[in-house]
Protein backbone atom coordinates (compact mmCIF):
# COMPACT_ATOMS: atom_id res chain seq x y z
CA UNK A 1 0.00 0.00 0.00
CA UNK A 2 2.56 2.65 0.86
CA UNK A 3 6.45 3.04 0.11
CA UNK A 4 8.33 3.71 3.55
CA UNK A 5 11.80 5.09 2.77
CA UNK A 6 13.25 4.54 6.07
CA UNK A 7 16.90 4.80 6.93
CA UNK A 8 17.79 4.74 3.38
CA UNK A 9 16.04 1.58 2.43
CA UNK A 10 12.98 1.46 0.30
CA UNK A 11 10.32 -1.22 1.19
CA UNK A 12 6.91 -2.27 1.04
CA UNK A 13 5.34 -3.57 4.82
CA UNK A 14 1.46 -3.98 4.91
CA UNK A 15 1.83 -4.79 8.59
CA UNK A 16 3.91 -1.67 10.13
CA UNK A 17 1.10 -0.74 12.56
CA UNK A 18 2.77 2.92 13.25
CA UNK A 19 3.36 4.16 9.31
CA UNK A 20 -0.45 2.74 8.52
CA UNK A 21 -1.39 5.79 11.32
CA UNK A 22 1.07 8.51 9.95
CA UNK A 23 -0.72 8.37 6.43
CA UNK A 24 -3.63 8.51 8.08
CA UNK A 25 -2.23 11.70 9.74
CA UNK A 26 -1.06 13.33 6.48
CA UNK A 27 -4.36 12.44 4.50
CA UNK A 28 -5.89 14.26 7.60
CA UNK A 29 -4.56 17.56 5.98
CA UNK A 30 -5.30 16.94 1.95
CA UNK A 31 -7.37 19.90 0.56
CA UNK A 32 -8.09 20.59 -3.27
CA UNK A 33 -8.53 23.76 -4.62
CA UNK A 34 -7.15 24.09 -7.79
CA UNK A 35 -10.05 24.95 -10.60
CA UNK A 36 -9.65 23.29 -13.79
CA UNK A 37 -11.68 23.10 -17.06
CA UNK A 38 -14.33 20.40 -17.44
CA UNK A 39 -16.30 20.00 -20.61
CA UNK A 40 -19.96 21.68 -19.76
CA UNK A 41 -21.87 19.25 -22.18
CA UNK A 42 -20.64 16.43 -19.86
CA UNK A 43 -23.37 14.00 -18.83
CA UNK A 44 -23.37 14.58 -14.87
CA UNK A 45 -25.26 13.87 -12.13
CA UNK A 46 -25.14 15.25 -8.79
CA UNK A 47 -24.19 12.84 -6.14
CA UNK A 48 -24.23 14.04 -2.57
CA UNK A 49 -22.38 12.77 0.43
CA UNK A 50 -23.84 14.48 3.26
CA UNK A 51 -23.46 13.69 7.64
CA UNK A 52 -26.84 12.58 8.16
CA UNK A 53 -28.02 14.91 10.74
CA UNK A 54 -25.27 14.19 13.34
CA UNK A 55 -24.45 15.19 17.11
CA UNK A 56 -20.77 14.62 17.85
CA UNK A 57 -19.58 15.28 21.60
CA UNK A 58 -16.33 14.82 21.90
CA UNK A 59 -13.65 18.04 20.93
CA UNK A 60 -11.40 16.58 17.83
CA UNK A 61 -14.45 13.34 17.01
CA UNK A 62 -14.00 11.95 13.46
CA UNK A 63 -16.83 10.74 12.11
CA UNK A 64 -17.67 8.44 8.97
CA UNK A 65 -20.82 6.93 6.88
CA UNK A 66 -20.70 4.80 3.94
CA UNK A 67 -22.21 5.70 0.05
CA UNK A 68 -22.53 2.37 -1.63
CA UNK A 69 -21.48 2.86 -5.75
CA UNK A 70 -22.96 1.05 -8.50
CA UNK A 71 -22.14 -2.59 -8.51
CA UNK A 72 -22.87 -3.15 -12.35
CA UNK A 73 -21.82 0.31 -14.29
CA UNK A 74 -18.89 2.25 -13.75
CA UNK A 75 -18.74 6.22 -13.19
CA UNK A 76 -16.39 9.01 -12.80
CA UNK A 77 -16.15 12.04 -10.17
CA UNK A 78 -15.23 14.65 -12.21
CA UNK A 79 -15.61 17.95 -9.83
CA UNK A 80 -16.07 18.04 -5.70
CA UNK A 81 -18.74 20.91 -4.45
CA UNK A 82 -18.18 21.58 -0.79
CA UNK A 83 -20.90 21.79 1.41
CA UNK A 84 -19.03 22.53 4.31
CA UNK A 85 -17.57 25.99 6.36
CA UNK A 86 -14.73 25.32 8.09
CA UNK A 87 -16.25 27.01 11.62
CA UNK A 88 -18.19 23.72 11.76
CA UNK A 89 -15.73 20.90 9.71
CA UNK A 90 -12.09 21.12 10.37
CA UNK A 91 -11.54 19.26 7.79
CA UNK A 92 -13.04 16.53 5.45
CA UNK A 93 -12.00 13.16 3.15
CA UNK A 94 -13.67 11.03 0.92
CA UNK A 95 -12.10 7.87 0.75
CA UNK A 96 -12.58 4.70 -1.79
CA UNK A 97 -12.91 1.42 0.22
CA UNK A 98 -14.07 -2.34 -1.36
CA UNK A 99 -15.41 -2.60 2.54
CA UNK A 100 -16.15 0.57 4.72
CA UNK A 101 -14.76 -0.24 8.46
CA UNK A 102 -18.83 -0.09 9.52
CA UNK A 103 -21.79 -0.83 7.28
CA UNK A 104 -25.61 -2.01 8.23
CA UNK A 105 -27.12 -3.30 5.15
CA UNK A 106 -30.58 -1.54 6.54
CA UNK A 107 -28.94 1.38 7.08
CA UNK A 108 -26.99 2.92 4.63
CA UNK A 109 -26.23 5.74 6.60
CA UNK A 110 -25.08 4.37 9.80
CA UNK A 111 -22.58 6.52 11.49
CA UNK A 112 -19.66 5.49 13.03
CA UNK A 113 -15.99 6.45 14.86
CA UNK A 114 -13.31 6.53 12.39
CA UNK A 115 -10.17 8.69 13.89
CA UNK A 116 -7.46 6.18 13.74
CA UNK A 117 -5.13 8.68 14.72
CA UNK A 118 -6.37 10.85 17.36
CA UNK A 119 -6.94 7.88 19.93
CA UNK A 120 -9.79 9.53 21.54
CA UNK A 121 -13.75 8.33 21.79
CA UNK A 122 -15.57 9.67 24.55
CA UNK A 123 -17.32 7.50 26.78
CA UNK A 124 -20.57 9.09 26.30
CA UNK A 125 -19.97 8.89 22.21
CA UNK A 126 -23.35 7.70 20.47
CA UNK A 127 -21.20 5.88 17.57
CA UNK A 128 -19.46 2.94 17.80
CA UNK A 129 -15.97 2.84 17.46
CA UNK A 130 -14.34 1.46 13.55
CA UNK A 131 -11.62 2.27 11.10
CA UNK A 132 -12.52 4.02 7.91
CA UNK A 133 -12.17 1.24 5.46
CA UNK A 134 -11.15 -2.46 6.08
CA UNK A 135 -8.39 -3.21 4.03
CA UNK A 136 -7.26 -1.23 1.47
CA UNK A 137 -8.10 2.16 0.97
CA UNK A 138 -7.22 4.80 -1.49
CA UNK A 139 -7.80 8.62 -1.48
CA UNK A 140 -10.44 10.15 -3.54
CA UNK A 141 -10.70 13.79 -2.34
CA UNK A 142 -10.43 15.82 0.54
CA UNK A 143 -11.12 19.62 1.63
CA UNK A 144 -10.21 22.33 4.46
CA UNK A 145 -9.73 25.84 4.84
CA UNK A 146 -13.37 26.74 2.73
CA UNK A 147 -11.31 25.65 0.18
CA UNK A 148 -13.91 26.03 -2.97
CA UNK A 149 -15.11 23.67 -5.46
CA UNK A 150 -12.41 21.45 -7.09
CA UNK A 151 -13.06 20.58 -11.29
CA UNK A 152 -10.62 18.19 -12.57
CA UNK A 153 -8.82 18.76 -16.08
CA UNK A 154 -10.93 17.82 -19.14
CA UNK A 155 -11.04 13.86 -20.09
CA UNK A 156 -9.85 13.82 -16.44
CA UNK A 157 -11.50 11.41 -13.49
CA UNK A 158 -11.56 9.85 -10.28
CA UNK A 159 -12.98 5.95 -11.17
CA UNK A 160 -15.07 4.35 -8.90
CA UNK A 161 -17.74 1.43 -9.01
CA UNK A 162 -17.56 -1.46 -10.98
CA UNK A 163 -14.28 -2.82 -12.34
CA UNK A 164 -12.54 -1.19 -9.54
CA UNK A 165 -11.35 -1.34 -6.05
CA UNK A 166 -14.01 0.95 -4.99
CA UNK A 167 -17.43 -0.50 -4.04
CA UNK A 168 -17.60 2.26 -1.68
CA UNK A 169 -17.29 5.90 -0.67
CA UNK A 170 -16.63 6.67 2.99
CA UNK A 171 -17.33 10.14 4.48
CA UNK A 172 -15.06 11.56 7.10
CA UNK A 173 -15.37 14.71 8.78
CA UNK A 174 -13.36 16.03 11.92
CA UNK A 175 -14.63 17.80 14.36
CA UNK A 176 -12.47 20.26 15.94
CA UNK A 177 -14.83 21.91 18.19
CA UNK A 178 -18.43 20.38 19.25
CA UNK A 179 -19.69 23.40 21.60
CA UNK A 180 -22.26 24.39 19.34
CA UNK A 181 -23.45 20.46 19.17
CA UNK A 182 -23.40 20.37 22.86
CA UNK A 183 -25.81 23.02 23.17
CA UNK A 184 -27.97 20.67 20.47
CA UNK A 185 -26.84 21.48 16.88
CA UNK A 186 -26.83 18.87 14.40
CA UNK A 187 -24.34 18.69 11.30
CA UNK A 188 -25.00 17.60 7.62
CA UNK A 189 -21.72 18.63 6.10
CA UNK A 190 -20.21 16.73 3.41
CA UNK A 191 -19.42 16.84 -0.04
CA UNK A 192 -21.56 17.18 -3.62
CA UNK A 193 -19.91 14.86 -6.50
CA UNK A 194 -20.32 15.88 -10.07
CA UNK A 195 -19.95 12.16 -11.83
CA UNK A 196 -20.24 11.18 -14.95
CA UNK A 197 -21.20 7.47 -16.53
CA UNK A 198 -18.56 5.62 -18.48
CA UNK A 199 -20.69 4.84 -20.62
CA UNK A 200 -20.53 8.92 -21.61
CA UNK A 201 -17.27 8.56 -22.88
CA UNK A 202 -16.38 11.60 -21.36
CA UNK A 203 -12.79 10.63 -19.66
CA UNK A 204 -10.20 8.59 -20.74
CA UNK A 205 -7.80 9.77 -18.04
CA UNK A 206 -8.11 8.38 -14.54
CA UNK A 207 -7.00 10.64 -11.94
CA UNK A 208 -4.83 9.68 -8.47
CA UNK A 209 -2.96 10.93 -6.07
CA UNK A 210 0.69 10.08 -4.70
CA UNK A 211 1.52 11.51 -1.32
CA UNK A 212 5.59 12.17 -0.33
CA UNK A 213 5.91 12.55 3.94
CA UNK A 214 7.92 12.08 6.95
CA UNK A 215 8.10 10.87 10.67
CA UNK A 216 10.43 12.36 12.68
CA UNK A 217 11.49 14.89 15.11
CA UNK A 218 12.74 18.34 15.15
CA UNK A 219 14.84 19.41 17.53
CA UNK A 220 14.24 22.80 19.82
CA UNK A 221 15.89 26.23 18.97
CA UNK A 222 16.65 24.78 15.64
CA UNK A 223 15.94 25.43 11.78
CA UNK A 224 15.23 21.10 10.41
CA UNK A 225 14.98 19.89 7.07
CA UNK A 226 12.56 16.83 7.10
CA UNK A 227 12.89 15.14 3.71
CA UNK A 228 12.01 11.97 1.79
CA UNK A 229 12.41 10.07 -1.73
CA UNK A 230 11.25 7.02 -3.50
CA UNK A 231 11.88 6.10 -6.73
CA UNK A 232 9.11 4.84 -8.82
CA UNK A 233 8.99 1.26 -9.44
CA UNK A 234 6.23 0.53 -12.46
CA UNK A 235 6.08 1.21 -15.91
CA UNK A 236 3.76 3.86 -15.76
CA UNK A 237 3.66 7.54 -17.48
CA UNK A 238 2.51 9.86 -14.55
CA UNK A 239 1.13 13.46 -15.76
CA UNK A 240 1.37 16.06 -12.92
CA UNK A 241 -0.92 18.75 -12.54
CA UNK A 242 -1.22 19.94 -9.12
CA UNK A 243 0.53 19.81 -5.87
CA UNK A 244 -0.23 20.77 -2.68
CA UNK A 245 2.17 21.06 0.64
CA UNK A 246 1.24 20.43 4.22
CA UNK A 247 3.12 21.60 7.71
CA UNK A 248 1.69 22.40 10.85
CA UNK A 249 2.72 26.09 11.95
CA UNK A 250 6.39 25.63 12.28
CA UNK A 251 7.04 24.65 8.46
CA UNK A 252 8.69 27.46 6.30
CA UNK A 253 8.55 26.05 2.52
CA UNK A 254 8.29 22.87 1.11
CA UNK A 255 9.36 21.63 -1.96
CA UNK A 256 8.54 18.34 -4.36
CA UNK A 257 11.61 17.71 -7.12
CA UNK A 258 11.07 15.30 -10.36
CA UNK A 259 14.49 13.59 -10.39
CA UNK A 260 15.09 12.55 -13.89
CA UNK A 261 18.62 10.97 -15.00
CA UNK A 262 19.98 12.62 -12.08
CA UNK A 263 18.50 15.91 -13.14
CA UNK A 264 16.43 18.26 -10.68
CA UNK A 265 13.07 19.53 -11.94
CA UNK A 266 10.76 21.51 -9.20
CA UNK A 267 7.57 20.06 -9.29
CA UNK A 268 6.27 23.05 -6.60
CA UNK A 269 7.25 25.11 -3.95
CA UNK A 270 4.97 26.66 -1.54
CA UNK A 271 4.87 28.53 1.84
CA UNK A 272 2.97 26.42 3.92
CA UNK A 273 1.59 28.76 6.10
CA UNK A 274 -0.04 30.54 3.25
CA UNK A 275 -4.03 28.80 2.03
CA UNK A 276 -2.94 25.00 1.78
CA UNK A 277 -4.46 24.31 -0.86
CA UNK A 278 -3.89 22.34 -4.39
CA UNK A 279 -1.61 24.79 -7.00
CA UNK A 280 -1.02 24.24 -10.56
CA UNK A 281 2.25 22.11 -11.16
CA UNK A 282 5.42 24.22 -11.83
CA UNK A 283 5.44 22.92 -15.79
CA UNK A 284 2.53 20.86 -16.81
CA UNK A 285 4.50 19.28 -19.88
CA UNK A 286 6.57 17.09 -16.73
CA UNK A 287 6.28 13.10 -17.06
CA UNK A 288 7.06 11.14 -14.18
CA UNK A 289 7.72 7.52 -15.44
CA UNK A 290 9.34 4.17 -13.95
CA UNK A 291 12.86 4.39 -12.35
CA UNK A 292 12.87 8.39 -12.26
CA UNK A 293 12.83 9.60 -8.64
CA UNK A 294 10.44 11.92 -6.27
CA UNK A 295 11.92 14.21 -3.53
CA UNK A 296 10.70 16.57 -1.32
CA UNK A 297 11.73 18.66 1.56
CA UNK A 298 10.27 20.53 4.33
CA UNK A 299 12.68 23.30 6.17
CA UNK A 300 10.97 24.03 9.88
CA UNK A 301 12.00 27.00 11.84
CA UNK A 302 11.41 25.45 15.45
CA UNK A 303 11.33 28.14 18.11
CA UNK A 304 10.25 26.51 20.89
CA UNK A 305 12.22 25.34 23.80
CA UNK A 306 11.12 21.28 23.31
CA UNK A 307 11.66 18.81 20.47
CA UNK A 308 8.37 18.50 18.21
CA UNK A 309 7.50 15.33 16.68
CA UNK A 310 5.26 14.16 13.81
CA UNK A 311 2.11 13.73 15.50
CA UNK A 312 -1.96 14.10 15.29
CA UNK A 313 -2.46 17.86 16.68
CA UNK A 314 -1.69 21.47 16.07
CA UNK A 315 1.07 20.89 18.88
CA UNK A 316 2.72 18.11 16.56
CA UNK A 317 3.60 18.75 13.04
CA UNK A 318 3.77 17.06 10.03
CA UNK A 319 5.48 17.02 6.46
CA UNK A 320 4.06 16.26 3.71
CA UNK A 321 4.06 17.25 -0.43
CA UNK A 322 0.92 15.90 -2.88
CA UNK A 323 1.43 15.07 -6.35
CA UNK A 324 -2.22 14.90 -7.91
CA UNK A 325 -1.79 13.33 -11.23
CA UNK A 326 -3.51 11.59 -14.30
CA UNK A 327 -2.74 8.76 -16.78
CA UNK A 328 -4.08 7.49 -19.85
CA UNK A 329 -6.04 5.03 -19.88
CA UNK A 330 -6.80 2.63 -17.31
CA UNK A 331 -3.66 2.42 -15.63
CA UNK A 332 -2.98 2.83 -11.73
CA UNK A 333 -0.18 3.50 -9.15
CA UNK A 334 -0.02 0.64 -7.15
CA UNK A 335 2.16 2.29 -4.60
CA UNK A 336 0.35 6.00 -3.73
CA UNK A 337 2.46 6.70 -0.84
CA UNK A 338 6.44 7.67 -0.02
CA UNK A 339 7.80 8.29 3.86
CA UNK A 340 11.10 8.40 5.23
CA UNK A 341 11.77 7.88 8.61
CA UNK A 342 13.09 11.97 8.62
CA UNK A 343 15.36 13.28 11.35
CA UNK A 344 17.07 12.54 13.02
CA UNK A 345 17.25 8.91 10.74
CA UNK A 346 16.78 10.08 7.05
CA UNK A 347 18.75 13.03 5.31
CA UNK A 348 18.51 13.04 1.27
CA UNK A 349 22.65 13.13 1.98
CA UNK A 350 22.39 9.81 2.83
CA UNK A 351 20.16 8.43 0.51
CA UNK A 352 21.85 6.39 -2.53
CA UNK A 353 18.82 7.37 -4.63
CA UNK A 354 19.45 10.72 -4.24
CA UNK A 355 23.21 11.32 -4.22
CA UNK A 356 24.99 14.66 -3.92
CA UNK A 357 22.69 17.40 -3.85
CA UNK A 358 23.33 20.12 -6.74
CA UNK A 359 24.31 23.68 -4.37
CA UNK A 360 21.90 25.60 -6.19
CA UNK A 361 18.61 22.82 -5.48
CA UNK A 362 19.77 22.69 -1.84
CA UNK A 363 19.28 26.80 -1.53
CA UNK A 364 16.30 26.67 -3.25
CA UNK A 365 14.49 23.69 -1.90
CA UNK A 366 14.91 25.76 1.75
CA UNK A 367 14.79 29.72 -0.21
CA UNK A 368 12.38 31.54 2.11
CA UNK A 369 12.37 35.09 3.46
CA UNK A 370 13.22 34.99 7.62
Amino acid sequence: MYLFNGNNLCSNNHHDLAMKKILTLAIIFLSFAVPFAQSTNMNLKHFPMLMPQVQPNTKDSYLCTAFRMPRYRTEYIVEFIPNATMETAHHIIIYGCKVPGYHVRDSPRAVWECGEMSGVVGPDSPYLRAPVCTGTYSIIYAWAMDAPSLVLPDKVGFKVGKGTDIAFLVLQVHYAKVDRFLKGDRDQSGIILSITPDSANRVNKRAGVLLLGTQGSIPAKSIEHMETSCKISQPILMHPFAFRTHTHKLGKLVTGWLIEDGKWKLLGKRDPQKPQMFYPINNESLIIKENDVLAARCTMDNYLSHPVSVGPTGDDEMCNFYIMFWVDGDDELDEKYCFSSGPPTYYWKNDPLIGQVPDDIDREASNYIQ
